[in-house]
């Protein structure tokens, strides 16, 4: 985004939102209104009404579109009857997808200036064009299933035949970019070089176009009979531009020889004017035997003949004497001035010239700008898909199959980017994911901290976006039933200029997300709550996927964790399902082993972590006897009295009686109270929050025995 246009008294929240660094041009409220942009739009289609360009209910769209119309008149961009249509994006074709989605996921940018993208791994496109295709396909997956299915049939033709991929690469490296070239005739910017140049890219459309008829599927050559070679077009290049053009008119001669006798002629005198000259006072010696005529010049009167005294009778009348010597008089003709004048004007005779005839080109050239627009869309769209084919090869993608279901099924799944940063000998560790409606719609993903929870829950949410974008996936199989949204709740971070903490920016998300699931929802929680206390996280994590369970859309979810407490989601609810990253445990130290196994983890590894981290031993060995106090049921209030000193023997013996969970001592009485209690809860109707509480006063009347 180079610019953008606001109105005015939007400004100051914009700036607040938005948090793009980029010019922003102001206008007042009346050029956003409906009816100046209807007026601005039929002035500039020369049209009465919009309904032939099917945007007239498009409120919003029409007054952006005539905003951005009333930019270019008034910063004199006069030369744009390139633009001959509008037409809408309807979202509804496409996954929803928040900016902090796209970020999560690093689709095409990301925070990190070093961190590789999903466009950068896909991206082995050989025009600017199809570049920026790729990327609205990636920003923009597909809805429809035969949408999809073509644009994969396309990148399979591809992908079986590699010498046609590798031809059309290399044949598509020699076109550039066409949509620039069509902008800049458009604007009158284009320059005699690049239009020279040109003329190899329309012949090189044609040699895609042969190329996919000779050797392309059913559907290549379905493509390929859309191309337009514009040989008009090229033969207009052939004949008016130079093949030496210079790339700016200033330098001039970029029109070809013969195209006007005029300019020839002037071109003519510009070269070999003094030649003329010579050749002319050759004509005037011999027509007046004046054999001691020279040729001079000078500042005063420019060029000029000299006589000698001895042959002045011979002078005609009609020489007009400029200047008498010692020894001989100097004159000018009417012809040898012309000659002159002629030789001088030559130079801005042929710009002139030269300006009329490109400007006239120019022209004609326009009235190729649809077909060459038509050519734009094929190319960049052949190079993309091309691009997912190669891609596919080279990292070992298969096909997946897109349906209509509400299942994501994937079997060894890998992450596309993760797996192309890796040092040499790593191996990226696939995984599987099942995902339905009907018997594991939520599943709890919980591990210790840096053991890939995070990469599995983009993994699969990029595995499912790019199918939808047409291309292959990094799996060994994929069946995935389209997705309409997806949303994430990933990662941790504030906003501090709005006074929004860590937390709020948590709910705030997790609003969004709860407030627009639909059916075909695929939502990404990644430790949600952690930004409060421990009891307020596990209980909003908890009702968050009640909620997701219990709702009517049945919204396929992944939330990874590191409260192992919601491993008891899956007892009371049945779509719920427990999985754990595992680790391995040697001698205190712990290995990631990557794998996504079913199962909840009841051990966070937090001390181990820590220990990889480089955190001091003393830290770490008072990590662990806190660790081992808690364990064994002390109240915070007597971890307090440890934390004060060394314990008296009292303290001891109560610390021993915590860490071995013994019952030896309690009253009888307070076991049937304790036990009364317990078999009164009603664990089917119970809330999770209202479980928490009463869990909050059984450990208080634990305490009392």
């Amino acid at each position: 985004v180079k610019e953008i246009i606001v109105e005015k008294k939007y400004l100051r929240e914009f700036e607040r939102n938005s948090g793009l660094k980029v010019p922003v041009k102001t206008y007042e409220d009346w050029v956003f209104g409906e009816d100046f942009a209807k007026k601005i739009l039929n002035q500039h289609f020369g049209t009465l009404s919009l309904k032939g360009l099917g945007i007239e209910d498009n409120t919003a769209g029409l007054i952006a579109a005539g905003a951005i119309m009333n930019y270019l008149n008034e910063t004199k961009h006069t030369q744009i009857d390139h633009i001959y249509r509008l037409y809408s994006i309807d979202k509804s074709e496409f996954i929803r997808m928040d900016n902090f989605t796209v970020e999560n996921l690093e689709l095409v940018n990301s925070s990190n200036e070093k961190a590789t993208t999903l466009l950068q791994v896909l991206d082995k496109t050989q025009t600017n064009m199809g570049r920026r295709l790729m990327q609205r396909y990636i920003l923009l997956p597909l809805l429809d299933k035969d949408k999809i299915e073509r644009r994969q049939d396309i990148v399979q033709s591809f992908f079986d035949n590699r010498e046609l991929s590798d031809s059309v690469s290399s044949i598509l490296s020699g076109i550039g970019d066409v949509e620039r070239v069509i902008s800049k005739l458009a604007f009158r910017r284009i320059q005699p070089s690049e239009l020279f140049n040109f003329k190899d890219v329309l012949k090189s459309i044609r040699q895609l176009k042969d190329t996919l008829l000779e050797y392309g599927s059913d559907i290549l050559k379905e493509e390929a009979l859309g191309l337009d070679c514009c040989e008009g077009m090229l033969a207009l290049l052939d004949r008016f531009i130079a093949e030496d053009a210079p790339n700016n008119v200033i330098k001039g001669n970029y029109i070809a020889s013969g195209v006007d006798s005029q300019l020839d002629y002037y071109r003519e005198i510009s070269t070999n004017g003094k030649n003329y000259i010579n050749k002319t006072v050759d004509e005037l010696i011999e027509k007046t035997n004046i054999s001691s005529l020279k040729l001079g010049y000078n500042n005063v009167f420019g060029y000029y003949l000299e006589v000698t005294n001895t042959h002045k009778d011979k002078v005609p009348e009609s020489w007009i004497r400029k200047q008498t010597l010692a020894n001989a008089e100097r004159y000018i003709t009417e012809e040898l001035k012309e000659i002159e004048d002629k030789i001088l004007s030559s130079q801005e005779e042929i710009r002139q010239l030269e300006s009329a005839i490109y400007d006239s080109l120019l022209n004609d050239l326009l009235k190729f700008t649809e077909p060459l627009q038509n050519n734009a869309r094929i190319i960049s769209r052949l190079d993309c898909l091309n691009s997912f084919a190669c891609v596919a090869r080279e990292y070992g993608y298969v096909r997946p199959t897109v349906d209509n279901s509400r299942d994501i099924d994937i079997v060894a799944g890998r992450h596309p980017v993760i797996e192309r940063t890796l040092g040499a000998g790593e191996e990226y560790i696939s995984n599987d994911l099942y995902l339905d409606c009907d018997k594991e719609q939520l599943r709890i993903l919980t591990g210790p901290n840096m053991s890939g929870k995070s990469a599995y829950l983009r993994q699969n949410a990029l595995i499912v976006l790019l199918a939808q974008t047409g291309s292959f996936v990094p799996a060994r199989k994929a069946r995935i039933g389209i997705v309409d949204r997806i949303f994430t709740r990933i990662g941790s971070s504030d906003n501090i200029s709005r006074g929004e903490s860590t937390f709020m920016v948590e709910m705030n998300e997790a609003s969004r997300i709860l407030n627009n699931l639909s059916e075909r929802s695929l939502i990404l929680f990644d430790e949600l709550g952690r930004g409060t206390s421990t009891f307020d996280g596990v209980s909003l994590a908890w009702a968050i996927c009640s909620y997701i369970h219990s709702s009517e859309t049945k919204a396929k979810t992944l939330f990874a964790t590191h409260y192992y407490e919601l491993t008891g989601l899956e007892n009371v609810y049945r779509r719920i399902k427990n999985y754990h990253v595992s680790v391995k445990e040697i001698n205190g130290d712990i290995v990631f082993l990557r794998k996504v196994t079913e199962g909840g983890c009841t051990k966070s590894f937090g001390i181990n972590v820590a220990v990889l981290a480089g955190i001091p031993k003393t830290v770490i060995q008072e990590a662990k006897r806190i660790l081992n106090l808690l364990e064994g049921g002390c109240s915070i209030g007597e971890l307090a009295e440890y934390s004060k000193g060394n314990p008296d023997r009292k303290k001891e013996e109560k610390r021993n009686k915590c860490l071995q969970l013994s019952f030896e001592g309690f009253s009888d009485s307070g076991l049937l109270q304790l036990k009364q209690y317990i078999l009164q809860l009603d664990i089917e109707t119970i809330r999770p929050i209202d479980a928490l509480m009463k869990l909050d006063e059984l450990k208080k009347m634990a305490e009392k025995l």
